[in-house]
């Protein structure tokens, strides 16, 4: 089993209150800010308490929800500003190791990233938003690890919880989805060509890359 699948493999009734109280959250249903009442959410999507509980645990660990100690969990408020500036500390920090992907990236590594990029397309078709969360993050994980240096793998992962699920947050369009695939394959096809600018430039964009907002 992958990593991917593994991180994946919840029991059904568990994934499934997880999808729906995220389906709500990211429709507006839900509007950030709103606080979750676990008996509430027993009564809306029929299930039991231990299963809005893990639904819950589960969507925190990935800050989309907020826990409080002693009052309970809302829906995760973001903040722009720190959203921006989480970006920019990201893209100099997966920036400056660029060099060390090209330099570090064999046949095997870059057959195991087509594959990561390949299991994220078909999550577009097949699955779920938490699986193309997961899938994205395996991505790039096996990415950064080129770089060579375990820290800073375990440096950016924490950084990423500072800022809301993006991208599951901006991913409310199927174009969008399907662009970051598209980065995603550019990026191998930089490595590859052994063009550590273009993949500089691919993953400043990747990052900094906005919500899609109605035209």
């Amino acid at each position: 089993m992958s990593e991917v699948q593994s991180e994946t493999a919840v029991g059904p009734e568990e994934r499934d209150v997880t999808e729906l109280v995220l389906q709500d959250i990211l429709t507006g249903m839900l509007p950030a800010g709103t606080w979750l009442k676990q008996i509430d959410l027993e009564r809306r999507y029929d299930c039991t308490r231990p299963e809005v509980r893990r639904a819950l645990d589960r969507l925190s660990q990935k800050r989309l929800v907020a826990h409080v100690p002693n009052r309970g969990y809302h829906v995760y408020q973001p903040d722009d500003r720190n959203a921006r500036e989480v970006g920019d500390i990201r893209v100099i920090l997966e920036t400056a190791v660029a060099d060390m992907m090209v330099a570090n990236a064999t046949s095997d590594s870059i057959a195991t990233l087509r594959g990561l990029a390949r299991y994220f397309d078909e999550m577009t078709l097949t699955g779920t938003i938490l699986e193309h969360y997961e899938a994205n993050l395996a991505f790039h994980r096996e990415l950064l690890l080129l770089g060579g240096n375990q820290a800073l793998v375990d440096l950016v992962s924490e950084i990423r919880q500072r800022t809301s699920s993006a991208p599951v947050s901006q991913w409310r369009t199927r174009a969008r989805i399907e662009k970051s695939g598209r980065e995603h394959h550019m990026m191998i096809d930089a490595l590859e060509a052994r063009n550590a600018e273009e993949l500089k430039r691919l993953i400043a964009l990747h990052i900094r890359q906005p919500a899609d907002t109605p035209k």
